[in-house]
């Protein structure tokens, strides 16, 4: 019978932690600080705040875009049709992108935005075409969230599937441009924009933040 390895596990895991130099600590500091995600807002004033030097601010609407696809269905059908206003940056760095605090972007950059609608203050929208790493996610979550009101909060999150996973009886090809299918809580009770996914279709991989 094999011995088991759970001691043996607990041993190196032990072993590895006493090795671990000043350096080597440092270094993770170091790291860990460059990995933090910094919220900028210009709600007041027109300058830039760190989002934990305000008070929470009055949000009804709060729409996400997560994703390349969803950012261009932003820019395409929503920000060009009426006026939004530039409010907010999130700046972050892991190793598969970086995003700064300016505001002026191309569509190819990675950056995450807010804006707010100028005829209802309390409706923002947040376009998000960076990638935010697992462990940044709930960082973001944490410190975007944090800058807004829970009370009468609505969220509504767009992202994207392959048309190739949609499960219907239909040809995809004949599929409307832009096509859009929406999932609810059992708290939104406002209409729906668009017709309500069917069964036994799936939305998987959406991202946490």
């Amino acid at each position: 019978v094999a011995p088991s390895r759970a001691g043996v596990d607990d041993e190196e895991s032990a072993e590895e932690a006493r090795e671990e130099t000043p350096e080597d600590r440092e270094i993770r500091r170091e790291l860990e600080k460059k990995r933090e995600i910094d919220v900028l807002w210009t709600l007041k004033s027109g300058t830039s705040t760190e989002s934990s030097a305000d008070e929470p601010f009055v949000c009804s609407k709060f729409i996400v875009a997560i994703g390349h696809n969803a950012a261009a269905f932003l820019s395409s059908f929503i920000l060009d049709s009426v006026c939004w206003e530039v409010v907010g940056v999130v700046k972050l760095w892991n190793e598969w992108c970086r995003t700064s605090n300016t505001t002026n972007v191309l569509p190819t950059d990675s950056f995450c935005l807010f804006y707010r609608l100028t005829s209802d203050p309390t409706v923002l929208l947040c376009q998000c075409s960076c990638y935010v790493a697992e462990d940044q996610q709930f960082q973001w979550l944490e410190k975007v969230f944090g800058c807004m009101r829970k009370e009468g909060l609505q969220v509504t999150i767009l992202s994207t599937c392959p048309v190739a996973d949609y499960k219907t009886q239909e040809s995809t090809l004949t599929l409307p441009s832009p096509f859009l299918k929406a999932l609810k809580t059992k708290e939104f009770k406002e209409q729906v924009c668009c017709p309500l996914l069917e069964q036994p279709n799936i939305v998987r991989d959406l991202p946490a933040a």
